[in-house]
This record gives C-alpha cells, sequence and structure tokens, in this order.
C-alpha cells in the first residue's frame, strides 16, 4: 500500500508541479459545482493515477482537481467510489492518503443525505457534528499496531464547525448541525430503520462519508463534513425515493452550495 501511495503522489506531481495542497475536499452528489471555484485549476482524470478507483455512481466525475480556493491550494477529489458498489470499505484509502502525502492536513468532505428532522427539509444543509456507524464496517480493518485504535471522540473537528457555521452566519445561510448515520445501501432504508436510527439520535442519513472520515482521523487530519439534504427519509413523507429522484434534488441546490461550500473553504485555516 505504501508503494502505491508513494508511486500516486509523484503521478500527481509530475502533472502538477509545485502543487502543495493543504486542504483536500470529497465531492459528493449536489456539489459538483465547487470545481468551477477552482482557480488555476489542473484536472487528472483517477484513471491516471495509481489505485485511485473507477467512479461508478451518475453524478460522480471521477477527476482529481489541483488549485486554489481563496489563498488555499486545494486538492479535490471530485467523486468518490462506495463502498456499495462493490463491498469494498477501503476503497478510498489511496486517494485520501495520497492527498495527506501531499501535504493535506484538512478533509473536506460532502454528501447528500435524507432528512429523519422535518425541520430541516430538502435544500438544507447541515454540518456533522458526529455519526453513527450501525453496520461497524470499517477501512482500518487488516491494519495491526497500536495506531489502528483511532480515537473518534472529535472526528468532526470543533474549530473548523465553528468557521463553517460563522460563515453560514454572515451570508444568513441557515446551518443546521446535527449527527448522520451511514447506511450502507444501495438500497434505501426502510421506514423501521429511519424509526430506528431517530431513536439512535441521528439528523440525516446517507450512503458514504464514514469511510473516509475513519481514514482521515487514522491518518491524523481534521475533518469538517457538509450535508445537502435532497429528501425526507423514508416514511416521513409520501416522496418516492430514487437515485435520480436525489440527483434532481441536489442539482435544484447545487450553485447555493457550491458557493457556501467555496466561502467555507477559503475561510478555514489549514
Amino acid at each position: 500500500m505504501s508503494d502505491t501511495i508513494a508511486r500516486a503522489a509523484d503521478q500527481v506531481r509530475a502533472r502538477a508541479p509545485g502543487a502543495s495542497p493543504r486542504i483536500a475536499v470529497i465531492l459528493g452528489s449536489g456539489w459538483g459545482e465547487v470545481t468551477a471555484q477552482i482557480q488555476d485549476p489542473v484536472r487528472i482524470p483517477y484513471g491516471d493515477i495509481d489505485g485511485f478507483p473507477a467512479a461508478g455512481v451518475q453524478g460522480h466525475s471521477g477527476e482529481l482537481w489541483l488549485g486554489r480556493i481563496g489563498a488555499h491550494e486545494v486538492a479535490v477529489l471530485s467523486g468518490r467510489k462506495h463502498v456499495y458498489e462493490e463491498g469494498d470499505v477501503q476503497a478510498m484509502k489511496v486517494p485520501l492518503l495520497t492527498l495527506h502525502a501531499l501535504g493535506c492536513q484538512v478533509l473536506v468532505q460532502t454528501n447528500a443525505a435524507g432528512s429523519l428532522d422535518a425541520r430541516m427539509p430538502a435544500g438544507s444543509l447541515m454540518v456533522l457534528s458526529d455519526h453513527i456507524n450501525p453496520s461497524q464496517r470499517t477501512p482500518l480493518h487488516g491494519e495491526t499496531g497500536a495506531a489502528r485504535f483511532v480515537d473518534m471522540a472529535n472526528a468532526y473537528d470543533a474549530g473548523l464547525r465553528s468557521t463553517a457555521m460563522a460563515i453560514a452566519a454572515k451570508a444568513g445561510v441557515m446551518l443546521h448541525e446535527g449527527v448522520y448515520v451511514w447506511h450502507l445501501g444501495p438500497q434505501f432504508e426502510t421506514p423501521a430503520e429511519i424509526r430506528m436510527f431517530k431513536l439512535f439520535g441521528g439528523n440525516a442519513v446517507g450512503m458514504s462519508t464514514v469511510p473516509e472520515t475513519i481514514l482521515a482521523r487514522r491518518a491524523g487530519m481534521r475533518v469538517l463534513a457538509l450535508s445537502l439534504i435532497t429528501n425526507m427519509a423514508c416514511g416521513l413523507s409520501h416522496e418516492t425515493l430514487s437515485h435520480a429522484h436525489t440527483l434532481s434534488q441536489a442539482k435544484a441546490s447545487s450553485a447555493s452550495a457550491a458557493a457556501f461550500l467555496r466561502d467555507v473553504i477559503a475561510a478555514l485555516d489549514p
């Protein structure tokens, strides 16, 4: 694995000489317009980098973008490979550790999620304060040594969350704060599962983000994560859930979400 990461980092440096990003970003469904905010971008298809996965979900382009947002150099993963695609919980391990090897100390994650709270309808934004992993799948399986016992008490960095909340207040953006529940998928949740997740203390549910957070914390990176709410979760409305519906709802809010994320990234202290 370490050899693959070293090769991948060298391949990125060859395409973007002098790049020294401090902030890594993963763009989920509805957040792709953020790439239009990157100054002087260099684009590298995942297929050109050793160990990077093929993005197999509509709405995920599968490119690494390097450039600047505000004063910060960034490395933006436009799309992720989900565990539900092939069952590989380590699918994003090489990309994340490659960006860490390039110098990234902060990971900003984004996703599309379903709401468990009527006060947080479609179009809302939520900053993650914590997560729940009901499946207990982890990308750290197979590791040895004491470092695999990662402290998850501050999985989503309080300081980064405070910055996001401050930017939201300044811009007049309603930014909710809550707990994200990772549902493995690809099938949507049942109404009974949603009732259980609400009892657990969840505020939103989605099919990504948690494995990458675990990987980032294992590497010592600070994590900020944002959800774009695309629907009420199963059983909480009369909507018929589908991936097409998720993408349609995400598209309706994508411009405002991207503008907000740009402002947050520009304000971060990596």
